[in-house]
């Protein structure tokens, strides 16, 4: 029994640094479009200088996660957490690098002022942000219900990041490096919603032992 409980101990320990990752990835996001919308370019800079907090959490997620399998040698259900819990981080971390993208484009454009409203960006980055908050409640109470409002989230931000390329493709004429800053930004937040959808397929795994494919 004491060596079940250490086990579900070091197992509830592995979930929470791969919350804790989740909670860095969100705030790369939100500090990253917050440092667009103003414009900021210092917090721009803090941001792609921070990056390196989330590199160092997911190796530590990951030899937490190859000890236990060596240590405990589990079965099953546990088995999956462990497996899912690498997958997710790599997911995570992969949110974070789009953080910092979005970051670096900032500091491209600088201090011009925007050719065109960013409201479809900001939609975007709004309902990435709830997909992050929702993917990681679903993790932490493997709650596949959860897992497949992801994948409909997806669907409006795969809608949005259509309409932003349509609208800046009619603006090329006007400014060539912005229009394409602003495109790779679009790009970055449809792939951070990519990756949560990444994170629910993971969560189904984890819950019903079998793959399903919610980017269809």
């Amino acid at each position: 029994m004491v060596v079940r409980e250490r086990f579900e101990s070091e197992l509830k320990q592995l979930k929470d640094m791969v919350i804790e990752l989740g909670e860095l990835s969100k705030k790369s996001l939100e500090d990253s479009f917050s440092a667009l919308e103003n414009q900021d370019l210092e917090k721009a800079l803090e941001v792609i200088e921070d990056d390196n907090k989330a590199d160092l959490l997911e190796n530590e997620i990951n030899e937490q996660a190859i000890l236990l399998i060596a240590k405990q040698q589990p079965v099953a259900i546990d088995l999956r957490r462990i497996i899912s819990a690498i997958k997710i981080s790599s997911d995570i971390e992969r949110m974070a690098d789009f953080g910092v993208n979005v970051a670096k484009s900032t500091i491209r454009i600088g201090t011009q002022p925007f050719i065109t409203p960013i409201t479809h960006l900001k939609e975007m980055q709004i309902i990435t942000l709830e997909m992050i908050d929702l993917s990681l409640k679903a993790f932490e109470t493997e709650d596949v219900l959860l897992a497949r409002k992801i994948a409909e989230m997806d669907d409006k931000v795969d809608d949005l990041y259509g309409e932003s390329i349509r609208d800046l493709l009619q603006l090329t004429s006007t400014n060539l490096q912005q229009v394409t800053q602003l495109s790779f930004i679009a790009r970055y937040l449809e792939r951070t919603a990519d990756h949560a959808t990444n994170i629910a397929e993971s969560i189904y795994y984890l819950v019903r032992g079998r793959q399903l494919d919610l980017n269809e």
